[in-house]
């Protein structure tokens, strides 16, 4: 196996962790700001009340996004696989 196969396969692999985790953690980023300007605004300092809202948008951004989410999996998963006979030559 030459370098830049190893190089084609880690690059592969690290744009299909940033696709699949980007929707979660925008969902996430987006409540976070949005709870803690909350939180300014109000005086409250209560940390359930950021975690618990963060928490249940990520999850619904994954109950959203999770179709697409294995899309992206199985492309990636078929793309490697088709590639074995190349790689091990």
């Amino acid at each position: 196996m030459q370098s830049e196969q190893v190089l084609d396969i880690t690059r592969l692999a690290l744009k299909t962790v940033v696709l699949l985790s980007a929707p979660m953690l925008v969902f996430g980023l987006v409540v976070g700001v949005l709870m803690n300007v909350f939180q300014a605004v109000t005086q409250i300092t209560e940390n359930t009340l950021s975690f618990v809202p963060k928490l249940a948008a990520m999850t619904v951004a994954l109950v959203i996004f999770s179709p697409w989410m294995m899309d992206v999996i199985i492309d990636f998963t078929t793309q490697v696989f088709e590639n074995i006979p190349n790689i091990v030559r």
